[in-house]
């Protein structure tokens, strides 16, 4: 099936990316640098987001080039010059690329992408790795929200008429799937990723027919083993649920097998319908028909839902999910962490100050290190370190908060595991990672979400996962501010803008 890497995306860019990739070109500056990727809060007022977007970073970085139409293009635009259209023919990626795994529980202000290019290649990646990466990680947490809510109920993603646009509604779905969903409506995404794809009927079924009972009827025949019968296109107690135990009765009478058979309900009070329609169809003998629920639900009315006693057990969930509508946008920025200098024989670090504390950037080649109890199982928290920093499962370990230093945690040996998160997927521009289908990537998010507390998952003030900087990167870090501090006045040669 045709997927993004069969689409040239080379010219999904900002145009600055462009001119600073000319600018660098005939200054003859094409060092090696290294970018993070990273967010700085977690979306819907959450605990947690969830890294979702790799595998179409993948098939875009394996499919750079610009082809004769993109450099006649560029040409049309009258501002680049042909010295440097020419480098662009033979363009490739050749540099290095990290990442944490798609499905991975992660926080903000820690790199879920790194990128060690040289500029030029590294300065190109930008928008389209955030587009991929802010989109399907916005998704995939606001499914997690949405299924947690359901509290094991079945959630089926329904949004695609309401997505902002094809792709938002394809990878949105892919997206949702791995965030905890059990399926689409959209056929388009079950066919492109293996994932299951569920649907019942609309109200215009029912009202093409004759009567309601009739309509009813002739779909049972048609589905007899996936008979979810929308029952409130008139009126849900009064017609649609009796008619559709009339149609159960029948099916049991004739000997058909109710594998699989139930009601949805689409509007009105889902409470009060739900429970009225439990007690109709259990009283009818049919104590197992599903009862799922669609119109306008989110995680906040699931949850209210749930705790009102709604006989719901099944969920489909569109506008707010495929939109992440309280929170349309994710923010994740990918900036510049380090350079590399030939003489020096290694990266300098960089770092970017801000007027507002939560923009000033972590600096220097970085890994991650994620930390877990021993006996829980459950994550204590995230630590950046530098690049050759080695913290191990058999010597005490010490972190603190960044930010109020005396905030401090021991942690004894035997105590706690690592492991390092980011992965490697590129190297010397050929892809080395191989992408789990989105099915097993969803087992991997369930894991993943099984670490956290339940305080860090719940939706009203979350318990906050702190991302604890090694000594060797604190230090660096504030070196670097005190620098810029002292050396403001002739001009901040380690900062970016």
């Amino acid at each position: 099936m045709p997927q993004s890497d069969e689409r040239n995306l080379t010219l999904l860019t900002d145009l600055y990316e462009l001119t600073m990739m000319q600018g660098y070109f005939e200054n003859g500056s094409d060092e090696l640098v290294v970018f993070d990727a990273f967010y700085r809060s977690n979306p819907s007022g959450s605990g947690y987001a969830i890294c979702c977007g790799l595998e179409q970073v993948i098939e875009y970085v394996k499919n750079l080039h610009f082809s004769e139409g993109d450099l006649s293009y560029l040409r049309s635009l009258g501002i680049f010059r042909e010295p440097f259209l020419e480098y662009l023919k033979d363009f490739r990626f050749t540099g290095d690329i990290y990442a944490i795994p798609e499905g991975t529980v992660i926080f903000p202000n820690e790199p879920l992408v790194k990128v060690i290019a040289p500029i030029m290649q590294a300065q190109l990646l930008e928008p389209a790795l955030l587009n991929i990466i802010n989109h399907q990680s916005l998704i995939a947490t606001k499914a997690s929200r949405v299924c947690h809510a359901a509290k094991g109920d079945g959630i089926m993603e329904f949004g695609l008429r309401r997505a902002q646009g094809p792709d938002a509604g394809i990878y949105g779905a892919r997206a949702a799937v791995i965030g905890g969903c059990i399926g689409t409506s959209n056929v388009l995404a079950g066919q492109m990723f293996g994932i299951p794809v569920k649907g019942t009927h609309a109200h215009s079924w029912i009202m093409s027919f004759p009567d309601e009972l009739t309509a009813f009827r002739t779909y049972a025949k048609l589905y007899p083993s996936a008979c979810i019968l929308l029952a409130d296109t008139y009126d849900t107690l009064g017609s649609g649920v009796p008619n559709a135990i009339r149609v159960f009765t029948e099916m049991r009478e004739a000997g058909i097998p109710l594998t699989f058979y139930g009601i949805r309900l689409d509007s009105g009070d889902l409470a009060y319908l739900s429970k009225q329609a439990r007690k109709m169809l259990d009283d009818a003998g049919f104590p197992d028909a599903v009862i799922s629920a669609s119109c306008d639900l989110d995680e906040y009315l699931i949850m209210s839902l749930k705790n009102q006693g709604a006989e719901i057990t099944s969920w489909g969930v569109g506008t707010n999910l495929i939109t992440s509508k309280d929170c349309p946008a994710f923010g994740g920025v990918y900036k510049l962490a380090a350079i590399f200098d030939r003489t020096a024989g290694g990266f300098i670090p960089k770092i970017k100050r801000s007027e507002n504390p939560e923009k000033i950037t972590n600096p220097g080649n970085k890994i991650i290190y994620r930390i877990y109890d021993r006996e829980s199982s459950k994550l204590i928290g995230d630590l950046l370190a530098l690049d050759g920093e080695v913290f191990t499962e058999d010597h005490n370990l010490m972190i603190f908060d960044p930010v109020h230093t005396w905030k401090k945690t021991y942690l004894k040996a035997g105590t706690f595991t690592l492991r390092q998160l980011l992965v490697p997927v590129f190297r010397d521009g050929e892809c080395i990672y191989q992408s789990p289908s989105v099915m097993e990537i969803r087992e991997i998010c369930a894991h993943e979400l099984d670490t956290l507390w339940e305080e860090t998952r719940r939706f009203a003030n979350p318990h906050k996962v702190y991302i604890d900087l090694s000594r060797k990167l604190y230090d660096m870090k504030y070196r670097l501010l005190d620098s810029l501090n002292t050396s403001i006045e002739g001009g901040a040669a380690t900062t970016q803008s």
